[in-house]
C-alpha cells in the first residue's frame, strides 16, 4: 500500500470547556490554524490528544467533525489507544467507516504485552480494515518495545506502511533502515531529538509543540528537509528547551500551558490530568517566557523558508 505521509503532523491538542466537555469549535479553530501554517498532514486523539480520557463516542464525534473541517487538504490520521485489540479493530473499522485516512496505532493500553502479543495486536487490527497505518512505538511511555526486527514480522502486513518512532533512541532509525530498506515510511515520534533524526532519514515528524509553535515547527522541518544544517541548528537551538516539554509525563498539560501563553488555546485538561501549579507551574513557564523573549522574528523565519 502506497501513501504520501511525509512532513510535520501535529499530534493535535482536544480542546475542553470548564467543565471538561468536549470544545469542539475550538479545536475545529485550532486545527485551521495549524493548516494555516502548512502542516503537511495531522493526527487526531494521540496521548496529546488525550485519547484515552474521551469515552469511544466522544472520540467518533471529534473524527467526523475534525474531518469535515479539514475537507481532503491533508491525510487525516487517528490514534488507536484501546485496553482490549477487540476494541481496537472495531474503533479502526468505525474510522474507516467515517473516512479517516489511516491510523496511528498503540500497543494495547493496561496490559503490558510481551513482543509475540504486541505483535498479535498490530497484525489484528492490520487485518480488521483496510485503512494504512502507523505503528507508535513509545518504550519510556507505554512499556511495550517494537524493535526494529519486530518491524520485520510486521513487515508482511501491507497496510502497515509507517512508524512513529519514540524509543529516545535516534539508532533505531539507522536499524531499521538497515534491516527494511525503504519498507516503511519513518517518522521522528520525540519532539528534541527531531533534527537528528531528519538526518538519519526520517521523512516526517509527529509532533507536540507544533500546538503552540507551528511556524517555527514547519520551519525547522524545511530547513532540514533542504539541507541548511546551519540554519536548522540555530533554530533547533531556540527551541529545544520548549521541545523538551514534549518528552516529559506531563507533556499535555505542558503543551496546552504553551498553547495558552501564546494564545492558540485553552490549557485545559481532563482529569485525571489537572493543571499544573506551584513552583512547578513556574518552571515551565519560565521556559516558556525566555523562548518567547527569544523567538525568531516573523522575517527571519520567511527569509528561513
Amino acid at each position: 500500500m502506497k501513501v504520501n505521509w511525509h512532513g510535520v503532523y501535529p499530534a493535535l491538542t482536544t480542546q475542553f470547556r470548564a467543565d471538561e466537555s468536549i470544545d469542539v469549535a475550538a479545536t475545529a479553530a485550532h486545527l485551521e490554524k495549524m493548516l494555516a501554517a502548512g502542516i503537511h498532514g495531522v493526527i487526531l486523539l494521540g496521548s496529546v490528544g488525550e485519547n484515552t480520557a474521551l469515552d469511544y463516542e466522544e472520540k467518533l464525534t471529534v473524527l467526523r467533525e475534525l474531518r469535515s473541517v479539514v475537507a481532503g487538504r491533508v491525510p487525516v490520521l487517528s490514534g488507536v489507544a484501546e485496553n482490549t485489540t477487540r476494541t481496537a479493530v472495531r474503533y479502526a473499522r468505525d474510522c474507516e467507516r467515517i473516512g479517516i485516512d489511516g491510523l496511528m496505532v498503540l500497543p494495547a493500553m493496561i496490559y503490558k504485552a510481551d513482543a509475540r502479543e504486541a505483535i498479535a495486536h498490530f497484525r489484528a487490527v492490520a487485518q480488521g480494515c483496510g485503512l494504512p497505518i502507523m505503528i507508535y512505538n513509545n518504550p519510556p511511555a507505554y512499556y511495550v518495545d517494537v524493535t526494529p526486527q519486530m518491524f520485520g514480522e510486521l513487515a508482511a502486513e501491507p497496510t502497515i506502511v509507517a512508524i512513529k518512532e519514540s524509543s529516545d533512541n535516534p539508532r533505531r532509525i539507522t536499524d531499521i533502515v538497515n534491516l527494511h530498506g525503504d519498507r516503511f515510511i519513518l517518522f521522528s515520534g520525540v519532539d528534541d531529538l527531531v533534527l537528528e533524526s531528519a538526518m538519519l532519514g526520517a521523512q516526517g515528524w509527529v509532533s507536540g509543540l507544533v500546538n503552540a509553535f507551528p511556524e517555527e515547527n514547519r520551519v525547522l522541518w524545511d530547513l532540514a528537509m533542504a539541507g541548511r544544517w546551519q540554519e536548522a541548528r540555530e533554530l533547533y537551538r531556540w527551541y529545544t528547551p520548549l521541545l523538551h516539554l514534549d518528552t516529559k509525563i506531563k507533556l499535555v498539560q505542558y503543551i496546552k500551558l504553551c498553547m495558552a501563553e501564546v494564545g492558540l488555546g485553552s490549557e485545559k485538561t481532563r482529569a485525571p490530568r489537572l493543571a499544573i501549579e506551584g513552583a512547578e507551574r513556574e518552571e515551565v513557564l519560565a521556559v516558556i517566557r525566555k523562548a518567547l523573549a527569544a523567538r525568531p522574528a516573523p522575517a527571519s523565519l520567511a527569509c528561513a523558508k
